[in-house]
């Protein structure tokens, strides 16, 4: 059945891949993830509650479904939906789509984190697998998105995501970051203008019903429970990391100095290359040479050479100060 779905030109997969992108293909493709999804969070989906979690007609939905149990994507069963191995398959390679494009707009790209999910959800109907394998290639073959999601490989392998949500941690738990959802949108704005980073450590200061406040890299975080889901942190033991040295360069004073530890996994691509470029690298001695009276850009002291950067370059150079 596998080679009737996916051999060359004529299985189900390639045809409605090679064809211009059709509005069913694009329904068939967003029922599959979110089947995908669904399933991996052990819920299952029923025939009238999918249209709901969709864009789309629910007669154009219903059509797709029809589709898709003759051939072989998905079966259904007391109006309960559920996906084939075929359809599983047919999934993982939408998901890698998706997970690669993300990745490659944050590392080739100036795009905004905002606008990488959509971008990424027209470009996995476009995409064929040779192609994501090229992409693939080009980015060094990346087990992770930039959010953290495991990408699927060329076998539909995934890498496991080690970790619980920050809203279940009691408080002086230690932790890292390794995951941030991002939808909902509204919480992910929030967490973005919170400035909160991917790859921090945090030790959890407070949990309670209505907030929980973390430290990372020398600052206080306040979340709502809500918005603290989130966030996926790998717990560590206390004695593996010193949650107080590690900063971030934008709490360095004037009258004193640090050495830079490394750049935040926040700093991708181009930015992080002209960081590294300016002399931002481990073990560079850095201190601030003038503050701004406006609160930025502060010009810091590196290599005999004085650099203005804003708060939010500052933000992604990890030091520990030396007096």
């Amino acid at each position: 059945m596998a080679y009737l779905l996916f051999r060359p030109t004529k299985g189900w997969f390639w045809i409605i891949k090679n064809n211009y992108i059709s509005n069913e293909k694009i329904i068939i493709e967003d029922i599959l993830k979110l089947l995908f999804h669904s399933e991996n969070d052990g819920n299952t989906l029923t025939i009238s509650e999918i249209p709901s979690q969709l864009k789309f007609k629910t007669v154009a939905v219903q059509n797709s479904i029809e589709n898709m149990v003759l051939n072989n994507l998905i079966k259904v069963e007391n109006e309960k939906i559920s996906l084939t191995d075929n359809g599983r398959e047919y999934a993982l390679r939408i998901i890698r789509v998706h997970r690669l494009w993300e990745k490659f707009l944050a590392e080739k790209t100036g795009y905004n984190k905002l606008e990488w999910h959509e971008r990424a959800e027209q470009k996995e109907h476009q995409l064929s697998s040779e192609e994501a394998d090229l992409l693939a290639t080009e980015l060094g073959e990346p087990k992770f998105d930039p959010h953290g999601d495991p990408i699927p490989s060329q076998t539909g392998k995934m890498a496991i995501l080690d970790g619980v949500p920050l809203s279940s941690l009691p408080v002086y738990t230690v932790g890292k970051i390794v995951h941030i959802e991002d939808e909902p949108e509204v919480a992910y704005k929030q967490i973005l203008a919170e400035n909160i980073h991917i790859g921090s450590h945090i030790k959890v200061l407070e949990n309670n019903d209505t907030r929980i406040t973390f430290y990372a890299e020398g600052e206080e975080f306040k979340l709502s429970p809500k918005v603290a889901e989130n966030l996926t942190i790998a717990v560590v033991e206390k004695h593996d990391i010193d949650e107080k040295k590690l900063v971030r360069l934008t709490s360095l004073k004037e009258n004193e100095t640090a050495t830079i530890i490394g750049l935040s996994k926040e700093s991708r691509g181009e930015n992080r290359r002209r960081l590294l470029d300016l002399g931002f690298v481990k073990g560079a001695k850095v201190s601030i040479d003038l503050l701004n009276p406006l609160k930025e850009p502060t010009a810091y002291l590196i290599k005999g050479t004085t650099i203005a950067l804003r708060n939010n370059q500052a933000s992604n150079i990890l030091i520990k100060k030396t007096n």
